[in-house]
């Protein structure tokens, strides 16, 4: 087998543990020991072993429960089971459990470099599956686009229809729910995809700022103007134009775009000249521009032209069924920026991602997966490495872990006395030391 990989030999034998060791450090791989399952899942935790050679019958944890807890926790590594010629029926069972393989009590080591062959074929096929997977999903969720959900299922469909066309469009959703993405995506599937794609954030920039940004200026017509400088609606020409945040504008700022919108045409700031310009609009934007027009906050015909369709990114509490795949797509993500190996969320902590509201929506998850991820000291994600998200009312719900109800409360009840250790101890009582105990177990800390 020409690949290295990462083993690990799980035996109470200390002769088996050395011999096994030794024929995996001749062929160059990486090679950990552990003489029982409860070490060898300590060693797990801080490292992600590829290959664990399991022997059936240990003191303590056997065999097939450290397979099961494996499979549970760290579905990807591969579990060989080592067993005795008399153990046939467990090692059937080990298998059904997703064992990959076993080995028969005493092998020879044409054998384990048989095993070893069919594990190097394994491996290539499922390498072959995830690259073939990884470029599926590039394809079927639009720029990380991430989303099952029927909710998420509505936009997705709409994005290659309405693509098609020139129309305006006007992205509605909160702050975070991925309007600049899903705008990309339209760029992307449309005719107009190999020209600019520019964004402009509108609530960012002053009125004179984005006049300039947006039509160009010519030398010397205010102060620090040195140059001529093209605007972005005549750079973008032939291409999209994302403006974000569009109710930002002024009354002013909607005449000039309405103005653009109609005649095709600019007139930079200092210029009689005017330029044609060619551009797909897409704004968006987090206010209802219905309720601002019928107000006389917005205007109305500007309203009309840039919302000849309009399409709703629905928030993250809308689309809860999608935090597992938003989850595990940022853990990849932070996994490889951070080097740090950090692959499996424990089901009580993906519970509480799911209740928690998101007001934030998909940025404030992405966020709280990098901050676990950063501070994180083992491969599993648990409830304490998100100690800094409470749900509202979470201690209300009847199908909470008792752990994590536990933590909930602490962490209110500190909150409430402004961290005070003696004081929130008084509260809950026990004594100060128990209390920083259970603040550092469930990684507690003052803002």
């Amino acid at each position: 087998m020409d690949r290295k990989m990462s083993v690990m030999i799980v035996d109470d034998e200390a002769i088996v543990r050395e011999s096994l060791f030794h024929w995996f450090k001749k062929y160059g791989h990486l090679v950990e020991t552990a003489s029982s399952g409860f070490e060898a899942l300590e060693k797990l935790e801080t490292y992600p072993y590829q290959l664990l050679f399991v022997d059936i019958k240990m003191p303590g944890m056997d065999g097939i429960e450290l397979l099961e807890k494996i499979k549970s926790d760290f579905p990807d590594t591969i579990v060989i089971i080592i067993t005795a010629y008399g153990s046939i029926e467990s090692a059937v069972k080990a298998m059904r459990i997703g064992a990959s393989d076993y080995l028969l009590k005493p092998f020879k080591p044409d054998q384990l470099s048989l095993v070893m062959e069919r594990i190097s074929v394994q491996e290539k096929l499922m390498s072959q599956y995830n690259y073939l997977k990884g470029h599926l999903d590039k394809i079927t969720r639009f720029e990380n686009i991430i989303g099952q959900s029927p909710a998420m299922e509505k936009v997705f469909s709409l994005i290659p229809e309405v693509a098609q066309s020139d129309a305006s469009i006007l992205l509605v959703g909160e702050t975070g729910t991925g309007k600049e993405l899903v705008a990309k995506a339209i760029h992307a599937e449309s005719r107009r995809s190999h020209l600019p794609f520019i964004a402009i954030n509108c609530g960012a920039m002053p009125e004179s700022l984005l006049e300039s940004e947006l039509f160009g200026h010519q030398k010397g017509v205010f102060t620090g103007a040195t140059r001529a400088r093209k605007g972005f609606l005549e750079v973008v020409s032939g291409g999209t134009l994302f403006l974000d945040e569009i109710g930002e504008i002024s009354p002013k700022m909607q005449i000039n775009l309405l103005r653009v919108l109609e005649e095709k045409k600019i007139t930079s700031i200092g210029s009689r000249e005017p330029v044609e310009v060619d551009f797909r609009l897409i704004s968006a934007t987090r206010r209802d521009l219905k309720r601002e027009v019928t107000e006389g906050i917005f205007r109305e015909d500007f309203f009309y032209r840039i919302n000849v369709i309009m399409i709703e990114i629905p928030p993250l509490r809308k689309r809860k069924e999608d935090i597992p795949l938003l989850v595990e797509h940022f853990l990849k993500k932070y996994c490889q920026e951070t080097t740090k190996y950090v692959d499996h969320v424990t089901r009580d902590a993906m519970d509480l991602l799911r209740r928690y509201d998101w007001p934030g929506n998909v940025r404030e998850l992405e966020n709280a997966i990098e901050r676990a991820v950063v501070l994180s000291k083992s491969r599993t994600l648990g409830v304490e490495d998100l100690s800094f998200i409470r749900p509202p009312d979470l201690k209300f719900s009847k199908t909470l872990s008792l752990r994590e109800m536990e933590r909930v409360y602490i962490q209110q009840i500190l909150e409430e006395n402004n961290w005070n250790v003696t004081q929130s101890a008084n509260v809950l009582k026990i004594n100060r030391v128990t209390l920083h105990k259970m603040m550092k177990r469930y990684r507690l800390e003052r803002p």
